[in-house]
């Protein structure tokens, strides 16, 4: 029975290795932002599933569980899985050529497993040996392959078709939680390591259903995020369009300086003496006499009519504005 169970499981890795070829291997180099989720309509329909799983079923039960489960056990179980989980991390940390990480992976594995009570006590946290995070999708990655189309999964969640496929043999060829003989304690392992993530994730959900627009686009975006921040070991290079953005910040602000340093320090002079010039106390005294005896000439209490007869003012309308000729007369 056990042979005919290995002999399904590695003909599944290899249904979905094809899969993956077929899927990635045609893929060009389009930006993310076209390709990422051409299967919107479908994703969307898987997702309302799972969140109709969730809030009639998943999140009820995780809700009583943290209600009853005292936090430090709460937290040995966490370890618990999470230290079964460090047998895939060594697994993938030598199929992508991470042999230090692997012995220090190795290491906090058996510590966990020997001075932390099988894992339910982090000790190798405790001692600077922190917990890593490698799948068999970021391998494929590391080899080579694309991501494929974004992929919501039923049950399982947000995915990729590479790390759909990266699944495979994570769950079922390495990870010891899936490979126990007892039927009923796999099963019993698996629904407890399920609440127990669920439980776990009641508050960044609530934060998620309060604060998001549109959630499938917020939970999509976000895992999508934190594969490619895991795959380049948190550095990733920068995107092209991020690039692009800042290089066009960088040309506006160039310009709006060179426009700012052709403004000379002559111009700005005489600017300055124009304004000067302008002032009540800068007038000439010549002027103002001027400007007295013009409006002298005006008053008529002085016999004057304003300076202009009534014919010269009817002469002056004839005369084009544009010119300053006398018309002939």
């Amino acid at each position: 029975m056990q042979a005919k169970n290995n002999t399904i499981r590695q003909l599944a890795f290899l249904l979905m290795m094809a899969v993956l070829a077929v899927a990635t291997g045609c893929a060009g180099a389009p930006p993310l932002r076209e390709t990422q989720d051409p299967w919107e309509g479908f994703n969307r329909g898987v997702f309302h599933f799972n969140k109709m799983l969730d809030e009639t079923l998943a999140k009820p039960v995780a809700t009583g569980y943290k209600a009853i489960m005292p936090a430090p056990l709460d937290k040995g179980v966490t370890n618990f899985f999470s230290n079964l989980d460090d047998v895939v991390v060594v697994f993938n940390d030598l199929l992508q050529a991470k042999f230090e990480q692997a012995l220090m992976d190795t290491t906090r594995f058996v510590w966990n497993s020997t001075w932390g009570l099988l894992g339910f006590i982090d000790v190798a946290g405790a001692l600077g040996l922190p917990k890593n995070r490698e799948d068999f999708g970021q391998t494929l990655a590391v080899w080579g392959f694309e991501s494929g189309p974004f992929l919501m999964l039923p049950f399982l969640g947000p995915s990729t078709v590479r790390d759909g496929v990266g699944k495979v043999p994570d769950f079922f060829l390495v990870n010891p939680l899936y490979n126990s003989q007892e039927e009923r304690v796999r099963w019993g392992l698996v629904a407890l390591n399920a609440i127990d993530k669920r439980a776990d994730l009641l508050g960044a959900t609530s934060i998620v259903d309060t604060a998001a627009l549109d959630e499938y686009a917020f939970i999509r975006d976000a895992f999508l995020q934190q594969r490619r921040f895991l795959i380049y070991d948190g550095n990733p290079p920068e995107d092209e369009f991020d690039e692009e953005f800042f290089e066009d910040e960088f040309e506006e602000s160039d310009t709006e300086d060179v426009s700012a340093e052709e403004v000379s320090p002559d111009d700005a002079n005489s600017e300055t003496a124009s304004r000067e010039d302008i002032r009540p106390e800068n007038v000439k005294s010549g002027d103002a006499n001027s400007e007295s005896i013009s409006s002298e000439a005006a008053n008529p209490e002085n016999g004057g009519r304003g300076g202009v007869d009534a014919d010269d003012e009817a002469i002056e309308d004839q005369v084009p504005p544009t010119t300053g000729a006398r018309p002939p007369s």
